[in-house]
């Protein structure tokens, strides 16, 4: 897709990888491209998860490339943001399941496009994750202040934003911002279990439309109200209802045999 984001496919995983060495640190040209990669892996039917991950085993991403914000003048910067929020944003709506894999320090803006993911793995190292943009005299405005309160509520979002906090994986994992942390001999050997929990959610393992049902109605019911999400839930059920899976689930489930998913 670009030179900035390297774009695969396998068996209904997309990997879209952050790649400006050494920090993987983004600039518009990249957000550009990973706008691309996500509409991409949107439209393509045979693509069920999306995993995101940095280049090489130190980086996740470093965030915004500091140099390109101090050349630039207020319009270009509040039009990057606007641009990386909407990417963000698209990403997070989009109903399939999304993976980060932190495969290195996750800070600033490289944190925020983990938090825009369904769910964040990471692999067990001596690295940090944090938000500190505080200490540049800004805040977090890719989506951070937003996303961090909504995962760990807004005190302890505040706390970790103000002081700056640069958190372990440990830790990132205690209070929730990581889902999981796995050991892995190398970066190879992480993203191959990656790879393998990616594929979990994919035909015929997983019924991919119900999964992508369940995360459209968790993002967009969140801000709802109860009757609202209810209301939304019980027409994405109906759905699914109408789906080849959920009719296979039923019958496999009367047979008592593993059911046979194909997304449909």
């Amino acid at each position: 897709m670009g030179t900035l984001v390297n774009y695969a496919t396998e068996k209904g995983v997309a990997l879209l990888t952050l790649y400006d060495p050494p920090v993987n640190a983004y600039t518009h040209e990249m957000f550009r491209e990973l706008d691309g990669c996500i509409l991409e892996a949107r439209f393509d039917n045979d693509v069920h998860v999306i995993v995101v991950t940095g280049h090489g085993d130190k980086y996740f991403s470093a965030g915004a490339n500091i140099n390109m914000l101090r050349e630039s003048d207020p319009t270009f910067k509040y039009y990057f943001c606007l641009h990386a929020n909407e990417t963000l944003s698209r990403l997070e709506q989009t109903p399939k399941l999304t993976i980060a894999a932190i495969n290195g320090h996750a800070v600033g803006g490289g944190l925020e496009i983990a938090l825009a993911c369904d769910l964040r793995v990471a692999r067990e190292g001596a690295y940090q994750i944090g938000l500190p943009e505080v200490n540049l005299g800004v805040l977090p405005g890719t989506g951070g202040t937003q996303r961090l309160s909504r995962l760990i509520g807004p005190s302890r979002a505040i706390e970790l934003m103000v002081e700056s906090t640069m958190l372990s994986v440990e830790r990132a994992h205690l209070l929730g911002i990581v889902n999981k942390v796995w050991a892995a001999q190398d970066h190879d050997a992480f993203m191959r279990r990656v790879n393998e929990y990616a594929h979990e959610f994919t035909p015929p393992n997983r019924a991919a439309k119900a999964v992508g049902r369940v995360k459209r109605a968790v993002v967009s019911g969140f801000d709802m109200s109860l009757e609202q999400g209810l209301a939304l839930e019980r027409e994405l059920q109906a759905e699914l209802f109408a789906s080849h899976d959920a009719e296979e689930g039923l019958l496999a489930f009367t047979q008592k045999r593993k059911p046979a998913f194909r997304g449909e």
